[in-house]
């Protein structure tokens, strides 16, 4: 096999077309993350602003503050993914702790009583929208694929591409193949699959061993990161009973997975007998977006809100390196190794991504200040999201287009005070993101809290919880079986706030 040096090579974004639906839903689905009283309550904000967390919510929350402050909020994150494969059950579990949110909040008010512009606020508040922090572990005994399917479906012709010609392997590195031909590459040099001799075109290809009646398969995931961002914020309350904002989002993220699958063959020892392909991707980049809202006070107990945040134009970067290994033994029973580990890391060219946009309707009750109970709606629709350049995603945007769904997220939230003590609930369900709606399920989540005032100060605690179920297939084409995952993330949230 051709020796392979460690280069960084820039190549076409085309390359990761595979990956499109699911790397879209890792930037377009955020969490409730934020301060322990905005998630305490899960963060149905829309109507009643006040807190810096809220500002997710509706813009316009930041001209309810009535003093200057400054908060930060510590989280403490326990992930627990269950995957069932074939029957067999794994638990993995992951933890972080992070610096959840922090920012400020500067209020002015107008000086002559008669103004009709009561006040203007202004705020910075960063916030950490998603932590990619997870693990995930299945295992089992298929007795149906093979991982050689993988590597055959880029080599063999199929509907959508032509066979790759044995000559195109032989004379090219890895790094001169686009992303199709880099499969079938190691595949061959691995010696998973060989060409078929009785095709004179040499563009077909077998699996390099005997069918078995099962297949040994461990697949083992770990991500790491975080999709940040830094929202730049204006309010503005006009009379007594409008208020009205609007949002500048600054957007950045960091994210890195690596997969391994291992496969054992428990047939023919002459041929291969052990496969493990690992991939490596490390996705970073920077985006825009901005928010408008709106806060009407019918009265002293009764206000409704709605916000309108755009879709975010992400501009990403993505590294990968591919690793494969194989292991035979020979008629002596002697192991012997191929591999077709490249030490090539192919950073693609920058692309864009655009988020679906987010309708928030919000209504709020306030008891005096004894309580407060706020239900909000949010609206999007994932089969907006949409890559470009679309002549060179064209495959990713039509999957996004016929998998994706409008959905409806219910966030329900309830304060109740006591003195300087607050106690706080909430509940959440989205719809899933799927039209088959099991790919990825719907999110049902709980959460509660209390918090204490001192005066220029107040400490907050929250504790929440989410499930999911969810089908994640191993790889996106040829082999594409995968474990039902059932997902279980528990938090802690402590968030100080100060008056300045």
């Amino acid at each position: 096999m051709k020796k392979i040096l460690l280069l960084v090579i820039l190549c076409s974004a085309s390359g990761l077309w595979a990956q499109g639906v699911s790397q879209a839903l890792r930037y377009s689905m955020t969490e409730t993350n934020g301060s322990a009283r905005f998630r305490a309550m899960s963060g149905a904000f829309g109507a009643l602003g006040g807190d810096l967390s809220a500002l997710n919510s509706n813009p316009a929350g930041s001209a309810i503050f009535t003093t200057n402050q400054f908060s930060a909020s510590l989280n403490n994150q326990h992930t627990k993914n269950s995957s069932t494969y074939f029957g067999n059950t794994t638990t993995e579990n992951s933890v972080a702790f992070d610096l959840n949110q922090a920012g400020a909040v500067f209020v002015f008010h107008a000086t002559d009583p008669k103004e009709n512009w009561k006040k203007l606020a202004f705020c910075i508040a960063y916030e950490n929208d998603n932590n990619f922090n997870n693990s995930t572990y299945a295992v089992g005994n298929n007795n149906q694929n093979s991982i050689a399917n993988y590597f055959l479906y880029y080599a063999n012709p199929s509907q959508n591409q032509g066979g790759i010609y044995l000559n195109t392997l032989l004379n090219n590195y890895y790094e001169d193949l686009n992303y199709q031909d880099e499969q079938a590459y190691l595949g061959y040099y691995a010696n998973v699959i060989t060409n078929d001799p009785a095709n004179p075109n040499n563009d077909t290809y077998l699996p390099n061993f005997s069918p078995a009646a099962s297949y040994y398969q461990e697949n083992y995931v770990i991500s790491s990161g975080y999709n940040g961002k830094l929202a730049f914020n204006g309010g503005f309350q006009y009379k007594d009973n409008w208020y009205f904002g609007i949002n500048l989002n600054t957007h950045f993220t960091d994210y890195t997975k690596t997969a391994i699958f291992y496969e054992e063959n428990a047939n023919d020892p002459t041929l291969i007998k052990k496969i493990q392909f690992e991939n490596n991707i490390h996705t970073y980049g920077n985006g825009f977006s901005f928010q408008v809202g709106a806060i009407h006070k019918f009265n002293q107990s009764f206000r409704a809100g709605l916000s309108y945040k755009s879709p975010t134009w992400l501009t990403l970067n993505d590294e990968v390196n591919q690793r494969l290994f194989s292991k035979n033994f020979t008629a002596n029973y002697n192991p012997n190794n191929a591999s077709a580990t490249s030490n090539v890391i192919m950073i693609y060219s920058p692309y864009q991504l655009r988020t679906p946009h987010e309708i928030t309707g919000s209504w709020a009750y306030v008891f005096g200040k004894k309580g407060v109970l706020s239900v909000d709606l949010i609206r999007k629709d994932y089969s907006n999201c949409t890559y470009q350049p679309n002549e060179v995603f064209s495959v990713a945007n039509s999957a996004i287009k016929s998998s994706l769904r409008n959905t409806t997220e219910l966030r329900v939230g309830g304060e109740y005070r006591i003195k300087q003590w607050s106690l706080r609930g909430g509940f959440r369900n989205e719809q899933s993101p799927y039209q088959n709606k099991y790919t990825v399920g719907a999110l049902k989540a709980y959460s509660t809290g209390f918090g204490y005032n001192f005066g220029n100060t107040r400490l907050d605690l929250a504790y929440d919880l989410s499930q999911r179920y969810t089908q994640r297939s191993f790889f996106t084409y040829g082999f594409t079986d995968g474990a039902a995952v059932k997902t279980r993330v528990s938090s802690f949230t402590t968030t100080l706030t100060f008056e300045l």
